[in-house]
């Protein structure tokens, strides 16, 4: 499956200069607001967003959380080797991996990103310059889920014992 016409078009309208996003990620956990960066990383920013409007988010799941590092979801398989059938190339930037701090995942290969993204859950500068980060959660409520979500027992591969889901992305406009 490739998504990428359809997230193109989702996007046709995205004006970073004069609108600032946001997106709400409305989970089984609680609700996560995340404040987009464009200045960090404007095609990831649009990329994420096209996403949501296509519902390439809808009923995901977060596949794998690491208590004390990230809680990671985007995949559409939910095994952690899915995509949108394209990737995003790097936009390494100055944005610190911290606490609440979104960033995408990827393989070894710095270009690979496409549709699966991770937030921090503390402080990571071996990270730095080396993944995409481009957004942060926007209030302490978003954050404090993120950090619950964190702390979920998992099992093999850092898979949550129990089911940790996304039930809808929207993609606010301000």
């Amino acid at each position: 499956m490739n998504c990428k016409a359809d997230v193109d078009a989702a996007v046709a309208d995205v004006d970073f200069d004069n609108h600032k996003y946001q997106m709400e990620f409305d989970t089984n956990q609680g609700t996560i607001m995340v404040e987009l960066l464009p200045e960090y990383a404007p095609n990831h920013c649009s990329n994420m967003i096209g996403l949501a409007r296509t519902g390439f988010y809808d009923d995901l799941i977060f596949h794998r959380i690491i208590e004390g590092f990230m809680i990671q979801g985007g995949c559409p398989d939910g095994t952690g080797m899915g995509g949108p059938g394209y990737n995003v190339d790097a936009e390494f930037n100055g944005l610190s991996h911290e606490p609440g701090v979104l960033s995408m995942a990827r393989s070894s290969d710095p270009n690979s990103a496409g549709s699966q993204f991770f937030i921090c859950l503390d402080k990571h500068p071996h990270l730095d310059g080396s993944y995409t980060a481009f957004g942060r959660t926007a209030d302490d409520a978003s954050l404090e889920v993120v950090r619950t979500i964190g702390s979920v027992a998992t099992g093999a591969q850092d898979r949550p014992v129990e089911e940790v889901k996304i039930n809808k992305v929207t993609v606010h406009q301000n």
